[in-house]
């Protein structure tokens, strides 16, 4: 990527788009190295995409529900995503589960954010699952996405303690805050060549900051 130019990225979401916001945020620094260039919905009714067309972001819907099979909803997202020429996709509260293919077509280009500190605790309602297995920390992962449910190399990951009396709820409310900042702090080391794939680990080029612990 030349220097000085951003790269193009999408986000892709299914609700409200919490994180999609802290993303966005981020992007309005001039000196940030991505620039979201497109966010997509495979929901119509997803909030997320007021809010992203609010702060000037185009926004499209390819809603799964018009399609007959999993592959063929891809191809259109994967189409939709080249026509924009994205470079990086961030999945941000995506309930979709991609075909291997898709994911395939992506390699190393495409983010996701896990509630969880990966490999603990898969699949959803993970909070209650943290809870369930008596953990004296949780948080939260931004990994590289490949064919198996949240699994891939890790970037980066940023820890809570367990408190005596936490509920999913509550744990829920904690983590999300350590999501908005881990997660632009991740896609700009990944944008700007700071974060590298070497093989299915993640090579970092600088020091984790406090409280961020990087996949090394």
């Amino acid at each position: 990527m030349a220097a000085g130019r951003k790269m193009r990225v999408a986000i892709l979401i299914s609700g409200r788009g919490s994180n999609m916001v802290a993303l966005l945020e981020a992007a309005r620094d001039p000196a940030y190295p991505a620039e979201i260039a497109l966010v997509l919905s495979n929901r119509p009714d997803a909030a997320g995409l007021a809010r992203a067309a609010e702060a000037g972001i185009p926004t499209q819907i390819i809603d799964h529900t018009a399609y007959p099979d999993r592959a063929s909803f891809d191809a259109a997202l994967d189409a939709e995503l080249r026509a924009a020429s994205v470079e990086l996709v961030c999945l941000a509260g995506f309930m979709r589960i991609l075909t291997p293919g898709f994911v395939a077509g992506w390699a190393g280009r495409m983010l996701n954010i896990h509630p969880s500190l990966l490999p603990l605790f898969k699949g959803t309602h993970t909070h209650r699952q943290a809870l369930d297995a008596g953990v004296r920390l949780h948080g939260c992962t931004v990994h590289f996405v490949v064919p198996e449910l949240d699994a891939g190399p890790i970037v980066a990951q940023a820890a809570i303690p367990v408190r005596q009396g936490d509920d999913p709820d509550s744990l829920a409310d904690r983590v999300i805050v350590q999501e908005r900042r881990l997660y632009p702090a991740v896609l700009a080391l990944v944008a700007g060549a700071r974060a590298r794939l070497e093989g299915d680990r993640v090579v970092i080029a600088e020091p984790a900051p406090e409280g961020v612990l990087f996949s090394l």
